[in-house]
């Protein structure tokens, strides 16, 4: 194995190593978190408390989250990154608008997957202003990740902040909470699914 140092002075295999454990240890206080924000509300959960069960100093957590709304929403980006993946693996031929629905099935497939603890997520999120702005301002960063995909597939010059593309996506995103919002509504008696093809099948006349 090459084990050579870098120009900063670190081996080539260590910092693989190092950034696997920085995951793993993520992982952890996800976990740690989750189960407490479960237990007793994400209000009346600490960081010193989430810090204590992961076996972390509270100096050691803000190395790894800059807020305790980061932890509960640490997966967002990831998902948004496989809902990118998902759009650009859509048949060319498809409507864009279509496209995109069929994208965020991998939205709709993860919650259908644990609908009971998706179900409990959206309620702490709905009840607290603080998560629900976050959720918000993380989400809107998929922009960066459809914009340009959708620009390719409406056939226009790729730019950070094409007007048409920003649009849809937009609205695919608004119809997206919509239809979770009425998920929420109606405690998940109807499937996500269905909702968002009524959210996005508005906007598609």
């Amino acid at each position: 194995m090459n084990t050579s140092p870098d120009p900063s002075g670190h081996s080539v295999a260590a910092r693989p190593l190092r950034s696997l454990a920085r995951e793993v240890m993520k992982a952890e206080v996800v976990a740690v978190a989750s189960r407490l924000f479960d237990g007793q509300g994400f209000d009346n959960t600490t960081v010193d408390q989430i810090a204590a069960e992961a076996g972390l100093s509270r100096a050691t957590f803000f190395r790894y989250f800059k807020t305790k709304e980061d932890v509960a929403l640490d997966g967002l980006h990831g998902l948004g990154r496989r809902v990118a993946s998902a759009f650009t693996s859509r048949p060319d031929e498809e409507r864009p608008w279509t496209a995109l629905r069929h994208a965020f099935d991998v939205v709709t497939e993860e919650h259908a997957g644990e609908p009971d603890r998706s179900l409990r997520f959206f309620t702490m999120m709905c009840e607290t202003p603080s998560l629900k702005a976050r959720h918000w301002e993380k989400q809107q960063r998929w922009h960066e990740l459809l914009d340009p995909e959708m620009c390719r597939r409406l056939g226009r010059s790729s730019s950070p902040h094409d007007p048409v593309a920003a649009a849809l996506v937009g609205a695919g995103l608004a119809c997206l909470d919509a239809a979770t919002q009425a998920w929420l509504a109606c405690d998940g008696t109807k499937s996500l699914a269905s909702l968002l093809d009524q959210s996005m099948g508005a906007l598609d006349n």
